[in-house]
């Protein structure tokens, strides 16, 4: 089990304002995806198993083409941002 100082402590780094009932679970979430994880990597020869892309089969599918369309320009996205530093938009430091 994940101990409950490390959330906080991930929680204080990711500026999350959680109270001790939303510890406690989330600590039993974490609990249930280390279970599954666990199941998941007990499952024999797993190693040879393709990932999936989609989480459905379905050869009917038609898939449109990625084309490209109309986009914004870089000024065009800028006009709408209050900071920018060389083309880019800054945005406040979220992690340390």
């Amino acid at each position: 089990m994940i101990e409950k100082e490390k959330l906080k402590k991930y929680a204080k780094l990711l500026m999350f304002d959680m109270d001790e009932e939303e510890y406690s679970t989330l600590q039993e979430e974490f609990d249930i995806i280390l279970k599954q994880m666990d199941l998941i990597a007990n499952i024999p020869d797993i190693e040879n198993v393709k990932p999936m892309t989609f989480p459905f089969i379905n050869k009917d599918a038609k898939l449109r083409e990625d084309v490209v369309k109309d986009y914004l320009t870089t000024g065009e996205v800028l006009a709408n941002t209050k900071h920018q530093v060389d083309d880019q938009v800054k945005i406040p430091k979220v992690v340390e």
